[in-house]
């Protein structure tokens, strides 16, 4: 694998940003993700939540908006892991 190779895949990686909805864990957080999509039938706009673990590489607390980052499998459930916090919350 080249370096090229590599770049090119972490680009393709999916990014979303999320609320923070629990720290409890000792290096993971739980990410709430929110999404606007429209009703197949009615056409209204409705939100879809998903709720994803993250590895806490940037000290996230509960409440805070955070910046993550699909990755390899690092445990059973954690599949992402934080870029950045965007905003802490108060």
């Amino acid at each position: 694998m080249t370096d090229e190779t590599t770049a090119a895949e972490r680009l393709a990686r999916k990014v979303r940003t999320g609320v923070v909805v629990s720290d409890k864990m000792a290096k993971t957080v739980t990410v709430l993700l929110e999404r606007q999509m429209a009703h197949p039938k009615y056409g209204k706009q409705v939100t879809r939540s998903t709720k994803v673990k993250a590895r806490n590489d940037h000290d996230a607390k509960t409440g805070d908006t955070v910046k993550i980052m699909e990755t390899r499998p690092l445990a059973k459930t954690v599949h992402w892991r934080t870029v950045d916090v965007v905003a802490r919350a108060r």
